[in-house]
């Protein structure tokens, strides 16, 4: 079970750190001086993060609901039309190729430092 503040359908958008550096730099090699948002245009619920979360793990989680916890605001996304006429660019890494990418890392650092039990016979056989 996991606890997710709020109802879960609070919605948010992701940005692999790639991505992000990939447009700081160029921001910072453009001529462009005002604020600009650097960020995805797709929203996802806390719902969906732990659904895809969770299935990278191979777990299936039972979501427990309080909405008397802080859970911020509603929604939140970036509006990208002038990130792409600014920088002729925008995000290109999904949610879900981030997290598959962040999640081997982290699971690898955790088997290095013997804090992971891994299977050897399901790994033997991969």
């Amino acid at each position: 079970m996991i606890e997710v503040w709020g109802d879960g359908e609070q919605t948010r958008s992701f940005m692999y750190v790639d991505d992000c550096v990939e447009g700081l730099v160029r921001l910072m090699a453009s001529d462009f001086h005002e604020p600009l948002n650097l960020g995805t245009d797709r929203l996802t619920t806390i719902d969906g993060l732990v659904d895809l979360v969770s299935g990278l793990a191979g777990k299936r989680l039972v979501k427990q609901h309080d909405p008397s916890k802080p859970q911020g605001v509603r929604g939140r996304n970036s509006d990208n039309s002038r990130l792409r006429r600014v920088l002729h660019w925008e995000p290109t890494i999904s949610l879900e190729q981030g997290l598959a990418v962040t999640y081997a890392w982290i699971q690898q650092e955790l088997e290095k430092a013997g804090r992971l039990r891994t299977n050897k016979k399901k790994m033997a056989h991969a």
